[in-house]
C-alpha cells in the first residue's frame, strides 16, 4: 500500500533514492522493484533489521538482481543524516515529520541530501481527520514516539518552501482508512479485537492483498473528501546551491 506516487515523484531505474522513516519498508521495496537504489533509514533498529532481511529475501526470489540495483537500510537521525549534500535524486518521507518535534531541521536535511533537480515526496496525516482521531482518544497519539503535532496544509508547504523546496503536486490518499482510525479511537486504539474494528480491518487487508474494484473505487471517491493522508512532491530547484558551499555556509551563521 504506497502513499507515495512514483509516477508524479519521477521514479526511474538507477534513481538513488532515500526512504526516510522507512517503517517496515513498504516505499523501499517498490521504488526497488522499479529499478530504483534504495536506502532505507529509519531511528528503530527492529525495522530496520525487519528491512534488510526482506531485501536479502527479495533477491533470493529473484526480485531484485544486486548487479543493476542498490539496497542498504540503516538506522539514522532524521536531524543529522549521514549523508553528503546532493546524494540522492528522490527523497521520501511518508507519515514521519509529524513524529520529529524538530521537524523544520529534518526538512532541511532532506533537502541537503537531495541533488538539484531532484524530487521529494512527503506525506502527513491530513488535517481534517487527524483532528477527529485527536478528540476522539489522548491514547491516539500521547504515547512514546506518537504524533506531536496537526499539519495544517499552508503550515507544511511553508515550512517545505522554508528548506528551499518548490511544490509542483499534492493529492490526498488511503480514504478507506479514515473511517477505520475513527473506529479505533473511539473504541480505544489498542483494542483491535473489538467485532467492528476486526472486521474493518479484514477489509482493509482484503484491499491491500486483492485490490478489487468495489474497494478501489471506494477509496478513489473517498480520498478528495476524508483521504487520511496528504501528499505532496516537491523539486529542489536545479540552480540551488548545495549546502556545503562556503557562500551557503556563511549566509546560514549569519541567520542562526
Amino acid at each position: 500500500m504506497l502513499t507515495v506516487d512514483y509516477g508524479r515523484l519521477g521514479v526511474r531505474p538507477g534513481d538513488r533514492l532515500l526512504d526516510l522513516g522507512c517503517g517496515f519498508g513498504r516505499h523501499s521495496y517498490q521504488a526497488a522493484r522499479l529499478g530504483a537504489s534504495v536506502v532505507a533509514v529509519d531511528a528503530s533498529a527492529g525495522e530496520v533489521t525487519s528491512v534488510r532481511d526482506t531485501f536479502a529475501a527479495m533477491v533470493v526470489a529473484g526480485e531484485l538482481d544486486l548487479e543493476t540495483v542498490r539496497v542498504a537500510a540503516v538506522q539514522g537521525d532524521a536531524l543529522a543524516l549521514p549523508f553528503p549534500d546532493g546524494r540522492f535524486d528522490r527523497v521520501i518521507a511518508s507519515e514521519v515529520l509529524e513524529h520529529i518535534p524538530d521537524d523544520e531541521r529534518a526538512m532541511a536535511e532532506l533537502a541537503r541530501v537531495l541533488r538539484p533537480g531532484g524530487t521529494m515526496g512527503v506525506t502527513v496525516p491530513r488535517c481534517g481527520p487527524e483532528l477527529v482521531n485527536w478528540s476522539l482518544s489522548d491514547e491516539y497519539h500521547n504515547v512514546p514516539g506518537g504524533h506531536v503535532r496537526i499539519y495544517r496544509r499552508g503550515q507544511l508547504l511553508d515550512r517545505l518552501v522554508g528548506a528551499g523546496m518548490v511544490p509542483f503536486g499534492s493529492h490526498h490518499a488511503h480514504g478507506l482508512h479514515a473511517p477505520y482510525w475513527w473506529l479505533r479511537c473511539l473504541v480505544g486504539p489498542a483494542n483491535d479485537r473489538h467485532r467492528a474494528v476486526a472486521a474493518y480491518h479484514r477489509l482493509l487487508v482484503w484491499d491491500i492483498e486483492k485490490a478489487p474494484a468495489v474497494t478501489r473505487l471506494a477509496d478513489r471517491a473517498l480520498n478528495p473528501l476524508v483521504g487520511k493522508s496528504l501528499v505532496l512532491y516537491l523539486e529542489k530547484p536545479a540552480g540551488a546551491p548545495a549546502m556545503g558551499d562556503p557562500a551557503v555556509r556563511r549566509r546560514r551563521a549569519v541567520t542562526v
